[in-house]
């Protein structure tokens, strides 16, 4: 542990629709496996919210945050493969127990026993925290920390919704923020074409998504200009799963890319008729982060962020909450030394 640093700072969440608080706790050792990162940047995600608001239940006091990026500045004796002073990221899924059916089954994110950083182990709104170095990834050296960390879950579980929607040309994204922005540019970039989703009335939301090189945006209460392969849905409103069918083709795949979403309302069968599908994605693999960062190598990716300085956490979930985030929010330790 770097010489005079003893304590660290973090937002904790002590209880649902409680707002975070700063609090300060003794420098974090790494045990077994782990290392200690000083944090660089995390970003904000929609997942924190329904931490925060109760909506999933975890482990309570909580750090939230998962998307991280920073520097290693300790690790136990038994890590390798990584070196004190490295940059890595920390996504949301922080460990798996390895031996039951889904971990044995090349379907780690299905873990019976899983590990969430930010929801059953402390996460990123603080200025260090542990990790499991066998579940962080290297980061590519073009992105600083806060433009790279949204990559860890918005831009990993964009992905794999995207590999869902398999060959699909023309694709839906219903909510247009975070994980849409990196997706759309990655998409279009592979030739396809979007057609994005945002609240009615929001016209700068629109403006967004077409200077990214969406084909089409509009509100979510309008129907698209064609028929759409698939639609992904990015925003937590059930409501949205009928509309998205209603917009796909026969054979068409609607994919529920959230964590959590408010109840899907009943809809004719007529609408989900015509081998229609609806699929959810769960969580990541760190195949899917490998596969995910060598992929946007090849691709001119940039991702719109708006800072916010660690104590500034609750701002950064309201303007996320009432749909004033252009991008991405991201939190910056700006004083490392507590």
């Amino acid at each position: 542990m770097p010489a005079g640093k003893t304590m660290m700072r973090a937002m904790q969440c002590d209880g649902a629709g409680q707002p975070l608080h700063m609090t300060q706790r003794p420098m974090p050792q790494a045990g077994q496996g782990e290392i200690v990162i000083e944090v660089g940047a995390c970003g904000v995600c929609r997942t924190d919210l329904h931490i925060i608001d109760g909506d999933i239940s975890g482990k309570l006091p909580i750090v939230p945050g998962h998307e991280i990026v920073g520097r290693i500045i300790s690790m136990a004796d038994d890590v390798r493969g990584l070196s004190l002073g490295q940059r890595v990221g920390v996504p949301w899924l922080g460990h798996t127990c390895g031996q039951c059916f889904y971990c044995c089954s090349d379907a780690e994110n299905l873990c019976d026993h899983p590990q969430f950083t930010g929801f059953t182990r402390d996460g990123g709104f603080a200025s260090h925290v542990v990790a499991d170095a066998r579940y962080c990834f290297d980061i590519p050296e073009r992105f600083s920390d806060a433009e790279a960390a949204p990559l860890l879950c918005a831009g990993l579980i964009g992905y794999r919704s995207l590999r869902m929607a398999a060959d699909a040309q023309r694709i839906g994204f219903y909510g247009f923020g975070a994980a849409a922005h990196i997706l759309a540019q990655i998409a279009l970039w592979q030739g396809r074409e979007i057609y994005a989703f945002v609240r009615p009335g929001d016209r700068q939301g629109e403006k967004f998504a077409r200077a990214l090189g969406c084909n089409w945006a509009g509100g979510s209460d309008e129907a698209p200009p064609v028929e759409l392969d698939a639609a992904i849905i990015f925003a937590p409103v059930g409501a949205l799963v009928p509309a998205a069918l209603r917009a796909v083709r026969k054979g068409g795949t609607v994919i529920c890319a959230g964590i959590h979403m408010s109840d899907i309302p009943s809809f004719p069968y007529h609408d989900l008729w015509q081998e229609r599908s609806i699929r959810s994605v769960a969580n990541l693999t760190r195949a899917d982060g490998v596969e995910f960062f060598a992929a946007i190598e090849q691709v001119p990716l940039t991702t719109a962020i708006e800072t916010f300085a660690l104590g500034d956490a609750n701002a950064a979930l309201t303007k996320l909450l009432n749909g004033q985030i252009k991008g991405a929010a991201v939190l910056i330790p700006q004083d490392q030394q507590a």
